[in-house]
């Protein structure tokens, strides 16, 4: 059986006192088998502009290391202390640094520095400029999200429920938040997401909160939806992908079959539909793609929830979070393929195979350029642009 689903059916385990399952990509709990890929003629032109190997990858504890994207600089880790610090437009590496730390969350930047998390729970600051250690900090149990920074203060979430707040420049503590997280969660949290002087953020049981920047204190919670159900998997309802911010408006997909819009003044409801998704949303201009929990792709109007088209031909290739490159939404497979779909109307335009064994991080596009990272280690950049 592929590794992407056997990971589904892993005997859970114990973890600072919760049961975590590790999730591949956003599966359904009992996936069938992949669906094979389609024929079709390609109506785009995809190329891949240059490749470099990151280290050995993310490896088998399934750690959250991701891509991140600063004024022209890529900043990319492995699970064994390697960060690398690359040219976006060619690839050539800029500095790197050997830790033999336990990487698990990041890199996250800011002005002056990257950030790193541990299985262990420390965070690491290292400089933007050649990599020298800044400063380190101990928190209270391994972390999965990826570091923010805002207005001198670094954001850290734990897999605990706690999240702190830092000084960016010396990580003394500023500022704690607490929160309650069930016996059973997916293996994974949302990155915070700051706006506006507030943090977002999804909890494993279902919950959206938004705490003030300098002081965490609590603005509001909402509930997106229950964890209620017969069985301890059926009450599963992690938020644990992407959000989005646009317009006022908080884009949120839980696992547990329930994509909603929260105004983020307040976290009242919008509109809701029911589609599940551990991975998250992406948003351009009124279109929002998700790939659900048995691999359908979705594009719909973020002002609404109107369906636009639904593909679901790539069911059960436990798909990334999708990218929106130009007019077409792009997402990765198990397979290590990257497939292009026609935002007009939800057909295939492209398919690239970069990597063997899936996808470390969602695709992301910076400018008219989409990079992925393979749980291998390969970070590869594409251009499409042209007829086929």
């Amino acid at each position: 059986m592929k590794r992407a689903f056997a990971l589904l059916l892993a005997v859970l385990w114990v973890l600072q006192g919760c049961s975590w399952i590790k999730s591949w990509g956003d599966d359904d709990d009992e996936p069938g088998a992949p669906n094979p890929l389609v024929e079709f003629e390609p109506t785009l032109a995809t190329q891949k502009v240059w490749s470099a190997k990151i280290g050995a990858g993310v490896g088998r504890e399934d750690p959250r290391l991701r891509l991140a994207h600063d004024q022209g600089t890529l900043f990319a880790a492995d699970h064994k202390g390697l960060l690398v610090s690359l040219d976006a437009t060619n690839g050539r590496k800029r500095w790197e640094v050997k830790t033999k730390l336990p990487f698990t969350g990041g890199p996250g930047v800011s002005a002056e520095a990257v950030y790193m998390g541990t299985e262990n729970g420390e965070v690491h600051a290292f400089s933007k400029r050649d990599g020298t250690l800044l400063w380190t900090a101990q928190l209270s149990s391994e972390i999965l999200a990826t570091p923010v920074a805002a207005d001198g203060i670094l954001v850290m979430r734990c897999i605990d429920g706690r999240v702190f707040g830092l000084d960016e420049s010396s990580g003394t503590r500023l500022w704690i938040y607490d929160h309650a997280v069930p016996l059973l969660t997916l293996r994974g949290n949302s990155r915070p997401l700051i706006r506006a002087g507030l943090i977002f953020l999804g909890y494993d049981g279902g919950e959206v909160v938004a705490l003030k920047l300098n002081d965490g204190s609590l603005v509001w919670e909402q509930t997106v939806v229950a964890a209620e159900g017969r069985s301890e998997l059926e009450r599963l309802a992690d938020i644990d992908g992407e959000m989005v911010y646009v317009a006022a408006d908080l884009l949120v997909s839980s696992y547990k079959n329930r994509l909603v819009s929260l105004a983020a003044d307040s976290g009242r409801l919008l509109w809701f539909k029911d589609i599940g998704s551990a991975s998250g949303v992406v948003v351009d201009r009124i279109n929002l793609a998700v790939s659900d929990r048995v691999d359908h792709v979705w594009l719909l109007d973020r002002r609404n929830g109107a369906t636009i088209w639904k593909q679901d031909q790539l069911e059960n290739r436990a798909l990334t979070r999708p990218a929106i490159q130009g007019s077409f939404v792009v997402v990765g497979d198990f397979e290590g393929y990257l497939h292009w779909i026609d935002i007009g109307g939800g057909g295939f335009a492209a398919r690239e195979k970069v990597g063997g064994d899936g996808f470390a991080a969602p695709p992301m596009v910076i400018g008219s350029t989409l990079f992925v990272l393979t749980r291998q280690g390969e970070l590869a950049a594409f251009s499409a642009g042209g007829s086929s």
